[in-house]
């Protein structure tokens, strides 16, 4: 634990690529391969599950620190982070330990799942007396479920690549599947993942996916600048869920962009009928018939749900739009032209369609046009259509790792967000460095019900603004707090946002009756007094828009 923790507190103090890419060599080089497993896991994006509630976290931090409950709080409150507050306040280790990080792991935090409070109990504070106040930290961060480090996962595989000499493409192969959390890391895993490259090693694939290409967003570039048109395979770019459909060895597997395996949650679309040695790249909808998908929302009701009853099947049908096609037969086609896996593409879904063996799996459509104009033209209709705008690939791209260009590039060219001008009236810490600044804000718009005008919250927001910004705003909310509650302040309403969403909908949940996807600060509108923010009504009227 001691090694990982020093590994955590390095990429934690630095912003620079370079010394955290050292970091990390300088840990898998030295580290126990059943310790440096976890630790890909956990620094590749796998995520802790929650061993202990934070209610007990607190309750026995706080009796072994002998603290009054009040004064924990308030430090709780000034750090702003749970696991750093528990860190600070207890008292030294008497028994330190030089256990390591896959034993605390499987050994220390995993039996704490479902065990009794007083267990628990027991156990916290048997633990927390051995490690040092940065190890103590990290262990509370990962028994509570909350752990993150600034590092990504593109950083984590170079590094590895590195150490075993590897081209970091083929590491990023292997890594696929690393962190879907129903397999436990293992030393002879981590050892595998840095092993020397064979020419079987395709053909021991199972049912891993493929890395996933991404696409850059346009921006602000103007499309005519990437060249002719007739450069450029473009498509609608929809509001869904990416995935991979791997048909292998008479067995489907469904992996979303996160690496989740998502078979079960999506039974329709594992029961397609697709040839062995089939590898499918789309998206997955909620499709009721029609031109257009389902809104977002209705794709969310199946997303958390492992179990699906034969109600929710019938109410919201998936379906798989598929527009890649990166393995055929077996054969790895990442590197043919765009143009080529289009071409095979609309073939096997063809002859799917056919034999009707794939009632699920919808063909992405291509748009046509006659000029970069004529296409801006078409965009205009993305919302009618359900989707966010539009996706260019050059038609001689390979198919890449991640987000590159040095294979040829996926644009999307999304249409402009909504946006509303919102008044901020809470706030609360941010997290990390900036654990003593208020950075995450509660918006609110009018309503008018006849008798009264008051602000009614209907999102959260935490992007979009820079440090010195944020720095501002935070002087203005500590000037203007009217209460705290915890850790949040409600302050006098003064100062109106312009916030942007990427999709509303009607939602009984929410105070205001409306849930918006993906908020976050365009701007601040320091040119309007709070009068003239928005209605809830103004608000309203965009849901016949989405």
């Amino acid at each position: 634990m001691r090694d990982f923790a020093r590994l955590y507190a390095e990429l934690d103090e630095t912003t620079s690529t370079s010394r955290k890419l050292a970091a990390l060599q300088a840990y898998f080089s030295s580290a126990a391969p059943q310790d440096a497993a976890w630790a890909v896991y956990f620094l590749a994006g796998g995520k802790p599950r929650q061993a202990v509630p934070t209610k007990l976290l607190r309750q026995f931090a706080i009796e072994y620190s002998g603290l009054d409950d009040w004064l924990f709080d308030e430090c709780y409150h000034a750090v702003g982070d749970l696991a750093e507050t528990i860190a600070h306040i207890l008292p030294p280790p008497s028994q330190p330990s030089d256990i390591g990080l896959a034993d605390w792991i499987e050994l220390g935090i995993a039996p704490l799942r479902g065990a009794a409070p007083e267990a628990v109990r027991s156990a916290l504070l048997l633990y927390w007396d051995q490690l040092d106040t940065r190890e103590r930290f990290l262990l509370t961060k990962l028994i509570g479920g909350g752990f993150r480090v600034g590092v990504s996962r593109l950083l984590v595989t170079r590094a590895l690549s590195a150490i075993a000499g590897l081209d970091s493409k083929l590491v990023a192969q292997r890594l696929m599947g690393w962190t879907d959390g129903s397999v436990s890391p293992t030393a002879a895993g981590f050892l595998q993942l840095i092993a020397a490259h064979t020419p079987e090693e395709h053909a021991q694939r199972g049912g891993q996916p493929y890395p996933f290409f991404l696409a850059h967003a346009l921006l602000d570039r103007e499309p005519a600048s990437l060249g002719p048109l007739s450069d450029w395979q473009v498509e609608w770019k929809y509001d869904g869920m990416r995935a991979q459909l791997v048909s292998r060895e008479g067995k489907n597997w469904l992996w979303s962009r996160g690496e989740d395996l998502i078979t079960e949650r999506f039974p329709e679309l594992a029961a397609l009928r697709l040839p062995d040695g089939v590898v499918l790249d789309g998206e997955i909808l909620i499709w009721h018939g029609g031109n257009a998908p389902a809104p977002f929302a209705d794709l969310q009701k199946r997303m958390g749900r492992k179990q699906v009853s034969a109600r929710l099947l019938g109410e919201l049908p998936a379906v798989l739009v598929a527009y890649d096609l990166l393995e055929m037969d077996g054969r790895d086609l990442r590197e043919l032209p765009q143009a080529e896996r289009r071409r095979m593409l609309e073939q096997l879904v063809g002859t799917l369609r056919a034999q009707h063996a794939a009632p699920q799996l919808r063909l992405s459509p291509l748009i046509t046009a006659d000029s970069w104009e004529h296409l801006a033209q078409i965009r205009t209709e993305s919302r009618e259509r359900g989707v966010e705008g539009m996706m260019l690939k050059a038609i001689d791209a390979r198919y890449g790792v991640g987000r590159t260009k040095n294979v040829g590039t996926w644009w999307k060219w999304k249409i402009d967000p909504f946006s509303v001008d919102a008044v901020l009236i809470y706030a609360q810490s941010g997290h990390g460095r900036r654990a003593s600044l208020y950075t995450d804000y509660t918006f609110a718009v009018w309503e008018d019900d006849g008798r009264e005008r008051k602000l009614v919250p209907f999102a959260k927001a935490y992007s979009g603004l820079t440090d010195a910004e944020i720095a501002k705003v935070d002087q203005a909310i500590r000037k203007t707090t009217v209460e705290k509650f915890g850790p949040v302040r409600s302050v006098t309403p003064s100062m109106v946002f312009e916030i942007g969403f990427e999709g509303i909908a009607s939602s009984p949940r929410h105070k205001s009756g409306i849930a918006v996807r993906f908020p976050r600060i365009l701007r601040q509108r320091e040119d309007k007094s709070i009068d003239e923010a928005d209605t809830l009504d103004s608000l309203k009227s965009l849901l016949a828009t989405s």
